[in-house]
């Protein structure tokens, strides 16, 4: 199959969407960790708990790319809040000023993943600039496996800089955690640099 990302036209759907989605955002899962689903971390219940847990923090959003019918990939994500858990599982913690949420400073991207077929076209890009565009939040956050060195270097190449490490939960890997500046704040000091 010969793709373009000019080829996929990008939707956004919402928490009210997610009735009809969720089949589509649940295959598209299993399909991308289908050598990781015995893991406990990473099975499809596991997931669905996950999906349920961030899709209750409003507004979540998600944006999904079709080339015609066929579903190629997906975004979704939604402002931390305040005393978020976040930035717990930090393995070196970070100052408070840069770990304070009120709910609308940070957008965490919980989930982006794409099917093989549509990998190195372009089209997670753009999945991803979408879900950010129109998003009023500072700056964005995501979690990524070191062990995936070329994706932690493509976050890189989309302006995310890696803070530090965490464990967001026991059974989980260890993530680089990654942090993007959307927007300079006006009434908020600049983050120190580590």
């Amino acid at each position: 199959m010969t793709t373009t990302p000019s080829t996929v036209e990008l939707r956004r759907y919402g928490r009210d969407d997610l009735d009809a989605i969720r089949q589509t955002l649940r295959d598209m899962y299993a399909e991308v960790y289908a050598d990781r689903l015995t893991d406990p971390f990473f099975a499809i219940e596991r997931f669905e708990e996950r999906l349920e847990g961030h899709v209750s923090r409003d507004p979540w959003e998600v944006v999904i790319g079709w080339d015609g019918k066929e579903p190629v990939g997906y975004a979704y994500g939604s402002p931390l809040p305040p005393r978020s858990r976040w930035w717990a599982g930090m393995l070196q913690p970070l100052p408070e000023e840069m770990t304070t949420e009120d709910g609308k400073r940070t957008m965490a991207l919980f989930e982006l993943m794409m099917r093989q077929p549509w990998r190195k076209t372009g089209t997670a890009k753009r999945i991803h600039e979408e879900l950010l565009s129109g998003r009023a939040e500072e700056r964005a956050t995501l979690l990524v496996e070191p062990a995936h060195p070329k994706v932690k270097a493509l976050y890189e190449s989309w302006g995310y800089e890696n803070i530090g490490d965490q464990q967001p939960f026991p059974d989980a890997p260890v993530y680089a955690t990654m942090l993007r500046i959307l927007r300079f704040p006006t009434n908020r000091p600049a983050l120190p640099r580590g």
